[in-house]
């Protein structure tokens, strides 16, 4: 029987993001502007305050250059890894 993780899926997305936006050198502004959401939006997802739809992960990973698939994938690696 599986154990249960210590991290939450949104923990973890949070996570993916953080990285995924340091990794292509954008601000929070710069991703938020690029994806068509508020900078201060793009901070409480990654704070963890607020969790994005599914409609907005596709924009924030269009505006990193990956596919929503990868960052639900790189986030579902962490919960297993951890």
């Amino acid at each position: 029987m599986l154990g249960k993780s210590p991290i939450t899926p949104s923990a973890a997305f949070r996570v993916v993001l953080r990285r995924l936006r340091h990794a292509a050198e954008l601000s929070q502004e710069k991703l938020g502007f690029a994806a068509g959401v508020q900078r201060n939006f793009v901070s409480l997802i990654e704070t963890g305050q607020n969790q994005p739809t599914i409609g907005t992960i596709f924009r924030l990973a269009t505006a990193l250059g990956v596919k929503p698939s990868k960052m639900v994938a790189d986030a579902e690696k962490l919960i297993d890894r951890l």
